[in-house]
């Protein structure tokens, strides 16, 4: 038929099988083929699938034959063409009904499937006259099945063996299932670390701990010239994945048939497991700040700012545009604003906004003074709730070990094979266990961090440092002046217009304050009022407080 081609189609699951003849055998096999048949061998498709399991379709997935296929759906392989395999077992090792409906999707385009081990055709014609073929095809399809899952299975025995001689100390060896880092490599029988790949990752981690984006670290990274992988540097979110894996304090956690392992001291470790929880918690805290912007926000984006006259949240809005900006080329303080949520939807009791800028300047102002910081802290304790938390997981963890134990004896003493319920139930329970514990892990390092910062000395002058690169919009400032601002305050109320707001106001009269309520993290709530523009403080006494506003 005009158009029609000769297509040959090679699948190794392993890349080391590609040593062989088989290639130049089938490449032959194909141009003999095709020059018997007075066709032309087509390569502009590349239908190679090196490493790619047909039994898990990773070949239909993200392989080659996958991009055949395709193409017969598009209309780009003409009826009459020939797909030449080595056998029906490289087209699919899935199963037989599903082989079935991929060889039915060719033969169906009007493309004949030949199999060089053989030298048998398949195409409608054939079938026709033939139907046993379809019978042989299916048997052919069923028996490469079961030998890919009778191998699977045996493979998946052999992992789990070596995963629990690992937890037992008798195996130190290399589980080959899975991904691992790419920053490590498999060489004389250890994993070793791969230099300028761990490098690029350390100057990563960082440059997170200091408050940088994954995105901004990327564009830093790039211009070092540093690299993670063998693909350049990978995207934004898949740097956040990484920042999650264990492997980074060397531990490795696995998935076997349903099973799960946790493989303690399997890779070279980056950072030790309690940076990687204080990582984990950074990771979470950062998840509620929001993104690095043009000028970063030092107050918003948090969830901490409320509407003191409706409880909304208070989120911060850049109305500047095209607007005329300074000369400098910064925007106008009145350009940053903060906004009721409730606004738009008119469930707000009072209207309007009010620039950000003066409430930054206030906070920063207020917690630069040694008295007024001291103030906010006193009698708080922030190791209160996290120690009451981590008692709570440690009662959950010994009952969890002591139903674990009941039913481990109870295992141990039956005369019979125990039941099939009784080994799910320890599975769960131990399941359950490895949670609660990487729980306690995880408040045990906040525990930690929450007692250094109740001991650190002076938290003011760290305020202090940065209020002129807070003002001066220096982003680097404004985002650790931010991470100041989440670890001291739980709650911020902003009443935009004053306390008391007005319906209007008359011509000549001064614009009202601002009335901030200042919660701390176990500390005692502070009030603020101060001028609308520049921040300054017009009454620090508890004036909201005094008229028994409800906080």
């Amino acid at each position: 038929m005009k158009n029609a081609k000769v297509y040959s189609y090679l699948r190794f699951s392993d890349p080391k099988q590609s040593a062989g003849s088989s290639i130049d055998r089938q490449m032959q096999y194909a141009a003999r083929w095709a020059t018997e048949h007075k066709l032309t061998l087509d390569d502009s498709l590349t239908l190679r699938d090196e490493g790619l399991s047909a039994y898990h379709q990773r070949h239909v997935k993200h392989g080659a034959l996958g991009v055949f296929l395709q193409a017969i759906d598009d209309g780009r392989i003409a009826p009459g063409s020939v797909l030449i395999v080595e056998g029906l077992d490289r087209l699919s090792r899935a199963e037989p009904i599903q082989a079935q409906a991929q060889l039915a999707q060719i033969i169906n385009a009007g493309i004949t499937v030949v199999t060089a081990s053989d030298n048998k055709e398949y195409n409608r014609e054939r079938l026709k006259a033939n139907p046993m073929d379809l019978v042989y095809s299916l048997l052919v399809m069923i028996r490469a099945h079961e030998e890919s899952e009778t191998k699977s299975k045996r493979v998946k025995a052999a992992f789990r063996h070596q995963a629990e001689e690992w937890l037992a100390g008798n195996f130190r060896g290399r589980i080959a299932t899975g991904h691992n880092p790419e920053w490590l490599k498999w060489s004389n029988g250890t994993w070793v670390e791969i230099a300028e790949r761990c490098e690029a990752l350390r100057f990563a981690l960082r440059l997170y701990k200091q408050g940088h984006s994954g995105s901004a670290i990327l564009v830093m990274m790039s211009e070092k010239g540093m690299s993670l992988n063998n693909k350049g540097l990978p995207r934004s979110t898949n740097f956040y994945r990484m920042l999650l894996n264990p492997a980074l304090y060397g531990t490795r956690n696995l998935e076997i048939d349903g099973q799960k392992y946790q493989l303690e001291n399997y890779y070279p470790s980056i950072i030790s497991h309690a940076e990687w929880l204080e990582l984990q918690a950074m990771i979470s805290d950062r998840t509620k700040r929001g993104r690095k912007s043009e000028i970063q926000p030092v107050i918003s984006g948090m969830g901490i700012l409320r509407c003191g006259y409706c409880g909304g949240s208070l989120a911060g809005q850049f109305v500047g545009g095209k607007r005329k900006r300074k000369e400098d080329g910064t925007p106008h303080d009145g350009h940053r604003r903060l906004l009721c949520g409730h606004h738009s939807m008119r469930a707000c009791p009072v209207h309007g906004s009010c620039s950000s800028v003066p409430v930054e300047n206030a906070i920063i102002d207020f917690c630069s003074d040694q008295l007024n910081l001291t103030s906010l802290t006193s009698n708080r304790d922030l190791t209160k709730p996290v120690h009451q938390q981590l008692l709570i997981e440690k009662n959950k963890a010994k009952d969890t070990q002591a139903q674990l134990n009941n039913l481990t004896e109870a295992l141990l003493s039956a005369t019979t094979d125990a039941p099939r319920t009784f080994i799910q139930k320890a599975n769960q329970l131990e399941s359950i266990l490895n949670e609660i514990n990487s729980r306690i892990a995880e408040l045990e390092a906040k525990l930690a961090e929450a007692t250094k910062i109740e001991a650190s000395p002076s938290l003011s002058a760290e305020w202090a440092a940065l209020a002129e690169g807070v003002k001066t919009l220096d982003n680097e400032a404004r985002l650790k002046a931010k991470q100041l601002v989440y670890q001291t305050f739980e709650r911020i109320i902003v009443y935009s217009n004053g306390l008391l707001p007005k319906s209007g106001r008359k011509k000549g009269k001064s614009a009202p304050p601002i009335d901030l309520i200042l919660i701390p993290k176990g500390g005692k709530p502070r009030t603020l009022r101060i001028n609308r523009k520049t921040g300054e403080w017009i009454a620090g006494e508890d004036i909201l407080i005094e008229k028994q506003i409800q906080i």
